[in-house]
């Protein structure tokens, strides 16, 4: 079952290759993430701008930054 997009937010900048490949993982573990752009903010671009992509957990505010993988993904949301 898909972890609902309200849940979890991806942090990252359209045309990253390794937002692209986060995307690609959390497509693999069958999880939809909210997509934010942090491009267009200048406090989110100070706050995760070195650490991209950067997921989030809304419940708890646990913030796992690059590199992951899928299993890694998984062992986060569970």
């Amino acid at each position: 079952m898909p972890i609902a997009p309200s849940t979890i937010e991806l942090y990252g900048i359209s045309c990253c290759h390794l937002r692209e490949e986060a995307q690609a993982i959390l497509r693999d573990a069958g999880i939809v993430a909210k997509d934010i752009n942090i491009a267009d903010d200048g406090g989110l671009l100070e706050k995760y701008g070195m650490r991209i992509p950067v997921l989030r957990r809304m419940d708890n505010g646990a913030e796992p930054g690059w590199p992951f993988d899928t299993v890694a993904v998984v062992r986060f949301l569970a």
